[in-house]
């Protein structure tokens, strides 16, 4: 069979075996490139006439259609009459390019990056080279000046500039330092923004035995980040500079003997000498050293929460808002979690964010530092009823998305998601967002927020019922938390793995898992995910079963720590203690659940109570909360517990309605 490639790193191209497609004119190439861009997904033909004329002319659909068939027969000549196209076919309301794996060479060169990653530098650099030779010029070269194309090219040009970096690396882990200047010269000056290609230049050009030349790069790149963008380098770019000015030995290439207990002290030796103790530096560095604590385990998790707080204040302290934006927001650990461990230190840093808000200028210069602080906000104030949660993580989505910086994207849509459980039905956006996330983490090399981004899907498809597909995300988690050293994600993937049980296999076998589960979280330093959760998982796997009251209570562990569920346990302990009008009491002074990811689960609680007590204007107003999402299972999108498929209780609900209708008659 005949192999059609296309080439979008250059001009746009085809070739079948080896052979150059004749492609015709610009918009024959342009409806090629439309398709390439949206990787198989079906273009509709209104779409491709607003991209390919700005006044569309009449007969433009007509033109668009000969269009298609031109390029059909150009990428398929040899298919006999009226048989359907192989490659670009059409769909519904559009067309769609189903190219086969590894013959679009962006794909090929994404995979050969990415393949990169984690391997020896030998091997890395084999892998790179192939990748940046590839590159033809730049992508979708001939559509520079088109709207539909600015994304893509932006996308690519930035992988490619992150290939030549990692390129490098590779060639100083493998002592050939003279070999990475040239190209890093070049990336600086042309990408003068880019901080890591200054210091990979500076750090070559020292190993190179040219100091002097090192020093004047970081000079340079101090001059043009000031003049571009108006900000000072970075802490690495300015520890680098300490270190050459101070001849540091940690700037050699590490013999391949060293340790890396060894690197971390030579490190740790010279960070002292060149930073004064009680430096700006060093406060900015320490929320640096918290933030990969927090990823680190149980006690890790622990500690950089006991010490997050007094960073904040001190850099409150020291009465400069553009610090205390920069320490305050620079905590940008992924959480999955809608309810914090703590709930005071959340008030204390959130309200700190918002004087700090206050104090910054609303400008484009400190858009960054503003994003970082309404993020900050989102996620400090999850589970609450506050309205300002989900404005701040609106905000800071809006700020992320127009500067088009993938590590404050991942942030953002970290606090859009914290503040996406307002109301039941929303797993459908949360999947969404744990999508987005896990495409910026894979693409840009942020493991935390990709494994993040599957861990919210891994919730939303089992709530979705999708159970399947949960399974692969959980997979996939497990597989890159190995890779990348986090404990805490396992955590999470053995109580889906508990629910999973929960849906599909015994009760005992449940109830096994769930144990387990528990013991996992001991010591995992999340109060805020394990209070209560084992003697709610339980209660809930019995509800699930028969929605009987008193059986699911007499099987909760006895004197069970409820945690923050126990009003909406309550009225069940009270009913099945023969305490009906303490329970009736206990109902209605109920509040709406918090906004967090049980909030189906307690509100089916709730109907359980009710149902037992006939309280029709509570199960009324279960049923408008349940709604919403009565194509999930209940309480799922937690990916740890479940009450059965929230259409069951709202039959239930009806059903004891009607039944109270006629009783009135």
């Amino acid at each position: 069979m005949e192999r059609v490639g296309f080439g979008v790193l250059g001009p746009v191209a085809a070739e079948r075996d080896g052979a150059a497609v004749p492609l015709k004119g610009p918009r024959h190439r342009a409806v090629l490139a439309v398709l390439l861009i949206a990787r198989g997904r079906v273009v509709p033909v209104d779409r491709l006439v607003d991209d390919l004329w700005e006044d569309p002319p009449d007969g433009a659909v007509g033109a668009v259609r000969t269009f298609v068939a031109a390029l059909r027969r150009a990428l398929e000549p040899d298919r006999p009459p009226r048989t359907p196209p192989r490659l670009l076919v059409t769909d519904g309301p559009g067309y769609a390019l189903r190219t086969a794996p590894g013959t679009v060479d962006a794909r090929r060169f994404e995979d050969a990056l990415h393949g990169g990653a984690g391997q020896p530098p030998k091997r890395a650099l084999e892998l790179l080279d192939g990748a940046l030779g590839l590159w033809r010029g730049p992508a979708y070269a001939d559509f520079a000046d088109e709207h539909w194309a600015r994304a893509e090219r932006s996308r690519l040009t930035e992988l490619r500039l992150r290939a030549v970096e990692q390129r490098a690396e590779a060639l100083l882990a493998l002592g050939d330092a003279a070999a990475a200047v040239p190209e890093l010269d070049a990336q600086a000056a042309e990408h003068p923004w880019r901080e890591e290609a200054w210091r990979l230049l500076a750090l070559a050009l020292y190993r190179c035995g040219r100091q002097a030349d090192a020093l004047a790069v970081l000079r340079r790149a101090r001059t043009r980040l000031a003049d571009a963008l108006g900000v000072d380098p970075g802490p690495r770019l300015r520890r680098l500079e300490a270190d050459v000015l101070a001849q540091d030995p940690s700037l050699e290439r590490p013999g391949a003997s060293a340790s890396a207990a060894e690197v971390w002290a030579r490190t740790a030796a010279a960070y002292d000498r060149a930073v004064a103790a009680g430096s700006r530096a060093r406060l900015e560095s320490s929320v640096g050293l918290l933030r990969s604590l927090a990823v680190t385990g149980g006690g890790g998790l622990e500690s950089a929460r006991e010490n997050r707080l007094a960073t904040v204040r001190a850099a409150e302290e020291a009465a400069d808002p553009e610090l205390a934006a920069r320490v305050i927001g620079g905590y940008d650990v992924p959480a999955i979690w809608p309810r914090s461990d703590d709930p005071a230190q959340a008030r204390e840093v959130a309200a700190a964010a918002e004087r700090t808000l206050a104090a910054l200028p609303e400008d484009r210069e400190h858009a960054p530092a503003r994003c970082r602080l309404l993020a900050t906000l989102g996620m400090e104030m999850r589970g609450t009823r506050s309205p300002r949660g989900p404005q701040a993580a609106r905000e800071a989505e809006a700020i992320a998305r127009g500067l088009d910086d993938p590590a404050l994207l991942a942030f953002a849509l970290n606090a859009v998601f914290m503040q996406s459980c307002t109301r039941a039905g929303l797993a459908g956006r949360r999947d969404a967002v744990g999508g987005e996330v896990a495409a910026l983490g894979a693409r840009h090399a942020m493991p935390t927020y990709e494994v993040l981004g599957r861990m919210v899907r891994m919730q939303a498809r089992a709530a979705l019922g999708d159970l399947r597909g949960a399974d692969g995300h959980a997979a996939a988690v497990d597989r890159l938390s190995e890779q990348n050293e986090l404990p805490l994600a396992p955590v999470f993937t053995q109580w889906y793995r508990a629910l999973r049980t929960a849906v599909s296999g015994t009760v005992a076998a449940a109830e096994e898992a769930y144990r387990a589960a528990a013991a996992r979280l001991d010591g995992a330093g999340m109060p805020g995910v394990e209070q209560g959760l084992l003697p709610l998982a339980l209660l809930c796997l019995d509800l699930a079963e028969e929605r009987a009251v008193s059986p699911a209570v007499a099987r909760a562990p006895a004197e069970a720590d409820w945690g923050p569920y126990r009003p909406w346990v309550e009225p069940l302990l009270l009913l099945h203690a023969g305490a009906a009008g303490q329970a009736r009491s206990a109902v209605r002074a109920l509040p709406e659940p918090p906004a967090d990811l049980v909030y189906e689960a307690l509100c089916c609680l709730e109907a359980a109570a009710s149902l037992e007590l006939g309280e029709r204007e509570s199960l009324e107003r279960v049923r408008d909360r349940l709604l919403p999402a009565a194509g999930e299972i209940a309480g799922a999108g937690s990916g740890m517990l479940t009450v059965g498929p929230v259409q069951g209780w709202i039959d239930a609900i009806g059903s004891a309605l009607v039944t109270d209708d006629r009783t009135d008659d």
